[in-house]
């Protein structure tokens, strides 16, 4: 089958080429997908690297989501059928045209959800929605993150609004603004202005902030924290600045704030299998209803994995790069 692989660890854009590896048949509890589309997460370009928590035996495919056909069906499978089409995250090995994943992690997708939609509805949305869970918020209630117009902070925007939470989304681009309005997504506030501190607090009137997201790091951390509410919760998302949190002690006492930290999968693995199908569920009802949006860039030939890994990490972009067989 052809395949998007790496026999080494480096720059994706680099060490991505296109190959021919054996069909993988299924295990017990397993099925095999044929692959319609799988995005580029930047999990999966950091796996690449060689510098995520997954570290693959080489040569290896890429990949870890995808929308697919069910193509063949392990020992013991049941609830499943040969040709109905599911989505998956978690995975390993998306970016070939077929891929094998554990029957029990398959979400069957509805004929009026798009292959485009589906290929991207799980790993990050379902971060997204997890992580408003994790925030503890309630209609009404203002939260504020920063690179908002990334492909979770457009995501996270999105749910919150369809749960009546309202979302200051921070850009550090002045383009990043007109970006998120294109989305329909509102109390977007670019950092490169000056002042822009205050323009929060001119948002928020008399409301507080019950809580934070923080995907950069550094600097970034502190002036979240100095905009929370009392009692306030800042979580740590993200790193993208590679320095550690700059807090300042006065605020974290005098507002009696908490800091936690928030990784998918470790909150994933110790959610309730109800709660799961619960959230599972409500990410594909705002799909469907057109609520939660899930643009695509462009889609690429997997024979061009190099250049589409490229393409993803370009600034500005407008949605998600998929890879087609």
């Amino acid at each position: 089958m052809r395949s998007a692989i790496h026999a080494t660890f480096g720059d994706p854009a680099t060490v991505l080429t296109l190959g021919e590896l054996p069909l993988p048949q299924p295990a017990a509890g397993e099925v095999r997908v044929r692959t319609l589309l799988s995005p580029i997460h930047n999990h999966d370009l950091w796996t690449v690297h060689g510098r995520y928590g997954y570290k693959p035996q080489l040569p290896a495919i890429g990949g870890s989501e995808a929308a697919g056909i069910v193509d063949a069906l392990g020992d013991g499978v049941t609830g499943v059928r040969i040709g109905q089409r599911v989505a998956i995250a978690g995975v390993h090995g998306t970016w070939a045209e077929y891929f094998l994943a554990p029957a029990a992690g398959l979400v069957p997708v509805p004929d009026s959800l798009s292959d485009e939609a589906a290929a991207q509805l799980i790993a990050m949305p379902f971060s997204a929605l997890s992580l408003l869970e994790f925030l503890q918020v309630a209609p009404g209630d203002w939260i504020i993150q920063n690179t908002a117009n990334g492909a979770v902070g457009k995501t996270l925007a999105m749910l919150a609004r369809a749960r009546g939470v309202h979302t200051v989304n921070l850009v550090r681009r002045d383009a990043g603004v007109d970006e998120l309005s294109a989305l329909g997504i509102d109390h977007a506030i670019s950092t490169a202005q000056a002042g822009w501190q205050d323009r929060v607090r001119a948002l928020l009137g008399s409301a507080s902030l019950r809580a934070a997201v923080d995907s950069i790091g550094g600097q970034a951390s502190g002036e979240l924290l100095s905009l929370l509410g009392e009692g306030g919760l800042l979580v740590s998302f993200g790193t993208m600045a590679g320095e550690p949190m700059q807090i300042a002690s006065g605020d974290l006492i005098f507002k009696q704030a908490t800091v936690k930290g928030f990784w998918g999968s470790k909150v994933s693995t110790a959610m309730p299998a109800q709660t799961r199908r619960a959230l599972i569920g409500e990410l594909l009802r705002l799909a469907t209803s057109g609520e939660l949006q899930l643009p695509v860039e462009a889609v690429y030939d997997i024979a061009d994995a190099a250049a589409a890994a490229a393409a993803s990490l370009q600034p500005g972009r407008r949605g998600k790069v998929l890879l087609k067989p």
